[in-house]
């Protein structure tokens, strides 16, 4: 399997943060530098990069003029965005398996995450309402 046969920005490949990690790192910007060009928190900044939370509008506007790439590629990896990684390198079909494992899970875990919040907010609200 080589890299051309990969979409490695895709939906199928990779997340938001993946796609805005690989940006900022290519534009050559540290989370700090990116951060405080954005006017957010750092630790904003990792949640987005680490999919546990998502920025506003106005932020993904901001982030894709700043890393130079357009607001669908960073949202869906199509469109204008940045190269793939070493287009002549070739991965083992073991490898493969792997980064589809990782993103399976990675994707897994996103919808628990997300299950438990809504199951947490029910139950707060069962609670608030017996007392």
């Amino acid at each position: 399997m080589t890299d051309q046969e990969i979409d490695w920005y895709g939906p199928e490949t990779s997340t938001f943060g993946d796609r805005l990690a690989a940006a900022r790192e290519n534009a050559g910007m540290t989370q700090q530098k990116l951060a405080r060009r954005l006017g957010v928190r750092t630790a904003t900044l990792e949640g987005w990069e680490n999919d546990i939370s998502e920025p506003r509008a106005n932020k993904l506007t901001m982030l894709s003029g700043i890393l130079n790439v357009s607001l669908p590629w960073l949202l869906t990896g199509q469109g204008e965005g940045i190269e793939h990684p070493d287009d002549k390198a070739t991965l083992s079909p073991e490898i493969g398996q792997m980064l589809t494992e990782i993103r399976d899970l990675k994707t897994s875990m996103i919808a628990s995450a997300e299950k438990l919040g809504r199951l947490e907010k029910k139950l707060r609200l069962r609670l608030k309402e017996d007392t």
